[in-house]
């Protein structure tokens, strides 16, 4: 059965890590898993969190997390409104790869600037 990973055409279970990336690549998604492995956080926290985000794209990945099992949204009835996000069993399965990546992340960031001859930029904003 072909399926609709986010961002991605139909796949018949082909590659796993080409699967893997459909559902947590892009700019945002392992950010926000990232934010979220510490505990609960409300949208305002995770918007605060990644300064860059539009609001409506902060809501799509969000939405998209959701939808894959991967984030639980829970919605107070209360007024003002109040909803958290936390990373689902599923999700907490992720918690190894992404720290991992942070890893790696903090080990080769300045080869990399450093390659593309941002080393000195970069360096600064870290």
């Amino acid at each position: 059965m072909a399926i609709k990973i986010h961002g991605m055409g139909p796949s018949d279970r082909g590659c796993p890590v080409e699967f893997t990336l459909g559902v947590i690549g892009g700019k945002w998604k392992g950010i926000l898993l990232y934010h979220l492995i510490n505990g609960v956080k409300r949208f305002n926290e995770l918007r605060r969190t990644c300064p860059n985000i539009t609001q409506r794209m902060l809501t799509l990945q969000l939405r998209e997390l959701e939808q894959d099992g991967l984030i639980h949204r829970e919605v107070y009835q209360q007024v003002p409104p109040k909803v958290e996000y936390s990373l689902t069993p599923l999700g907490q399965t992720l918690i190894p790869i992404i720290l991992q990546m942070k890893v790696w992340g903090e080990t080769h960031r300045d080869t990399i600037y450093e390659l593309n001859g941002e080393v000195e930029q970069n360096s600064e904003n870290s």
